[in-house]
């Protein structure tokens, strides 16, 4: 979520924070909270783990038990990460709220930084370091929660891209800038094996808690290919495409049962139009990267305020607006594709200068971006993202401005946007 190129963001973007987010939540950890790895209980068949099935699509929609699902959701990225404590906090919270569906992320690549590496080193897997996942997945099946796991950060947040091509080509970090280095990750031969290994062996890993591999846990609803990928040095798109034709494939070869997203932003590639979302400048090509055969479903994130979409980014624009229109033109686009279309990530944040003056205004603006999913047809959305207690019982800090909260007392600022978000999953449940 970068600020619209050639503007300076007048907030600190989301990936910073949650880079120093990661470092100081692994330096407050409190191993003591966490169930010992050694101590693996028997799999327990909780509500909507294995009776409820799959969830699948048909005619342009997700499905669930021959029923059309619809949902209501958010991201908590670090819950492949924390204690027992902290997964418990957020996916207790997520329940009470109804919320069907938790993005959380499913890779750290790269020793000696803050975080506990899932792969250290190329082809190299540390399976200890997988609990907190393994146990995420538990809770969430024992909730009838379902879980999206993308399989690589475009962000060096817990290592990304950056990371394998630091690793295979030596070279530095510019995600934020040409992403001339960056963009090998697409097309290097060893990059793309270690890739392919990785996700090998995460999605047929063998949860310790649930006994059962990722691809045959019907709670993992999903895999991504990527948070966010794009390819800036190549703006026809023709190398993203390439890379997302051959992953999809071969990840949904692993993973048949599940479903595959690209995990992308949505940009649509248009040559020459002026709004950059819709334009090529990230090298992503939205409706072609949907059409491929093995992506089951179609994902958007809304960022207005990053994208420069607002009143002083834009005269004429408000960020409210501009992103209902977002979200209706991707669902439209979605059904000429026939294929479902999440709105995976969403946020605001409050800031007067950006369209946003306070939490009622942004309330009102989550009330038209679900209003606009639930009405046009949307499969699902999921919000940025909903946090609880850390390991001391306090709150997760506020890093990025987006933290909603479920806590009833008053004098929670999210109070009244949990309870918005609650009402929406009900109501998109309720069909």
């Amino acid at each position: 979520m970068n600020a619209f190129p050639g503007t300076t963001d007048p907030a600190p973007t989301r990936r910073s924070l949650l880079g120093a987010a990661s470092a100081t939540l692994a330096l407050a950890a409190v191993p003591a909270l966490t169930t010992p790895a050694a101590a693996e209980p028997a799999p327990l068949a909780g509500p909507g783990r294995r009776d409820a099935g799959f969830v699948t699509t048909h005619g342009g929609e997700l499905r669930l038990a021959a029923q059309r699902f619809r949902f209501g959701g958010t991201n908590c990225y670090y819950l492949h990460q924390q204690s027992h404590y902290m997964i418990d906090a957020v996916l207790d919270d997520a329940a009470v709220m109804g919320l069907a569906v938790v993005r959380a992320w499913a890779f750290a690549d790269g020793s000696g930084r803050s975080y506990r590496p899932l792969q250290p080193k190329p082809h190299s897997y540390d399976d200890e370091a997988l609990d907190s996942l393994d146990y995420a997945v538990h809770k969430a099946g024992q909730l009838g929660i379902r879980l999206v796991l993308p399989l690589v950060n475009n962000w060096p947040d817990y290592g990304g891209m950056q990371q394998y091509v630091n690793w295979f080509l030596g070279l530095p970090d510019d995600s934020y800038g040409d992403s001339v280095n960056h963009d090998r990750f697409y097309t290097d031969p060893g990059i793309k094996a270690c890739y392919r290994a990785w996700a090998k062996h995460l999605v047929q890993h063998r949860n310790r808690y649930t006994g059962l591999r990722y691809c045959d846990d019907p709670t993992v609803m999903a895999f991504e290919l990527a948070n966010e990928p794009r390819c800036r040095s190549d703006k026809s798109g023709v190398a993203l495409l390439a890379w997302a034709a051959e992953m999809s494939a071969y990840v949904k070869s692993l993973a048949p049962r599940q479903l595959l997203a690209v995990g992308d932003e949505g940009f649509f590639g248009r040559p020459g139009h002026t709004d950059y979302p819709y334009s090529d400048y990230e090298g992503v090509r939205w409706n072609e990267l949907v059409a491929l055969p093995a992506v089951d479903y179609g994902t958007v994130h809304v960022y207005p305020q990053n994208w420069g979409e607002t009143r002083v980014g834009k005269p004429g624009t408000d960020a409210t607006s501009w992103g209902t229109r977002w979200i209706e033109d991707h669902l439209a686009a979605g059904r000429a594709l026939g294929k479902p279309v999440v709105v995976e990530e969403f946020g605001l944040q409050i800031d007067a200068a950006r369209d946003i003056p306070d939490t009622a205004a942004r309330d009102a603006a989550y009330t038209a971006w679900t209003d606009a999913v639930r009405t046009g047809g949307g499969a699902g959305d999921q919000f940025w993202l909903l946090t609880s207690r850390v390991d001391d019982g306090s709150f997760y800090p506020d890093y990025d401005g987006h933290r909603i909260m479920w806590n009833n007392d008053p004098a929670n600022p999210t109070r009244t946007t949990a309870q918005l978000f609650a009402a929406h999953a009900r109501a998109m449940a309720a069909g």
